[in-house]
């Protein structure tokens, strides 16, 4: 059998746990024709480049696949029929990945900085502190752009 990486977006009107019924749906139908799909990552309702079918977001979720060609025309053919999924691909590749996506490891680092929140007050690039509008230099209301007194 070979080895696929199938991801496909669900419309934004959907609810999470409709995604996942719709994402058992395809993986048992992967499997009900010979296939195993070892992993499943929801990749949550992200914004899309474009409009799709009049929506601006979808929900990804990718598949990891270990299935003959049959099992994959199959889901490719459901997924076209399906009014809910709005785009698929299906990539055949050599060897699956072990572990997190990296879609969801961005998104875990991304989640630890923001815990974090390390990087102290910001500056420009003169190294004056941050400070609204003016950069903390400036009293407000020097400016004749300023709504201040003039």
């Amino acid at each position: 059998m070979a080895l696929y990486e199938s991801v496909f977006i669900a419309r934004q009107d959907l609810s999470v746990p409709q995604v996942e019924a719709l994402t058992e749906t395809f993986s048992q139908l992967v499997e009900s024709n010979g296939g195993k799909v070892p992993k499943k990552e929801y990749w949550g309702l992200r914004s899309l480049s474009f409009r799709i079918k009049k929506n601006r977001k979808g929900h990804y979720t990718l598949f990891n696949l270990d299935a003959p060609a049959a099992a994959i025309h199959e889901m490719e053919r459901q997924m076209r029929i399906n009014e809910d999924v709005l785009r698929y691909l299906t990539v055949r590749v050599e060897s699956l990945e072990e572990g997190q996506s990296m879609m969801l490891q961005r998104a875990a680092a991304k989640e630890e900085r923001m815990r974090r929140d390390d990087r102290g007050p910001r500056e420009d690039r003169w190294g004056r502190g941050g400070g609204g509008r003016h950069g903390g230099d400036e009293p407000v209301g020097d400016r004749p752009d300023d709504k201040g007194e003039r």
